[in-house]
């Protein structure tokens, strides 16, 4: 079922059983399966379920990207989707803080068949790593960090954002997986204020979904681009 709010965001629900049912459609293969191996084992890196994983390579398919930011490597369970969903010879630019997690990511995309070339791993705090990147370079933008960062990481994709490309948050409905932490103050704040700011840019066509924890995606729509 879905239903369309006043503000114009749309919001899908489906039940737990469905959810399931899609799991089992696509199930992973051995280099995912050693990447949430990887992240169980240091801890601090949760990787995206299935279905967020099959949704994220969906989207990049789908606008047939060519340069993807990622901000939060993990142990690259998330970067193995985006790649298998970009296009051939697309490049993964993405960003983490700690070094053995983009070790571990590094290690899990050879294991799943992509040279060094298909990706770009950066090392350091996102929001000294944002800058850096080029304006209206990127396809799509996933954002999988600290949640009080992320009306933050909003900002910076629009900016990094070619017209008619996404930014997509990761978990932006915190509470809803029985196994995930109970957020802080400080980040259902931030979250509110994310979903704010989606809402009210004119530049953006935005759509929640209830995959995983909640995506967040926006299109910076093409039409208005010369009010950037």
């Amino acid at each position: 079922m879905h239903g369309v709010c006043s503000t114009g965001e749309v919001a899908i629900s489906i039940t737990a059983g469905s959810l399931a049912y899609i799991d089992d459609f696509l199930p992973e293969d051995e280099a995912l399966i050693e990447a949430r191996r990887n992240a169980a084992e240091i801890g601090g890196a949760a990787p995206v379920n299935q279905l967020t994983g099959a949704a994220l390579r969906f989207l990049a398919a789908a606008i047939g990207a060519r340069s993807v930011v990622e901000i939060g490597t993990g142990c690259g369970t998330s970067g193995i989707w985006l790649l298998r969903g970009m296009r051939p010879m697309a490049v993964l630019t993405t960003v983490d803080v700690e070094p053995e997690h983009q070790r571990l990511a590094r290690a899990a995309f050879l294991a799943a068949g992509f040279t060094a070339g298909r990706y770009r791993l950066i090392g350091g705090l996102a929001l000294e790593v944002l800058p850096r990147l080029a304006d209206g370079a990127y396809d799509m933008v996933f954002c999988d960090a600290d949640r009080q960062e992320f009306p933050d990481y909003l900002t910076a994709a629009v900016r990094l954002l070619r017209p008619g490309g996404i930014v997509v948050f990761n978990a932006t409905m915190p509470g809803t997986a029985a196994t995930e932490r109970v957020p802080t103050e400080a980040e259902m704040t931030a979250l509110g204020e994310l979903r704010e700011q989606v809402r009210s840019d004119d530049q953006l066509v935005p759509l929640l979904l209830p995959v995983g924890n909640g995506l967040l995606c926006a299109v910076r729509s093409p039409s208005l681009a010369s009010t950037a």
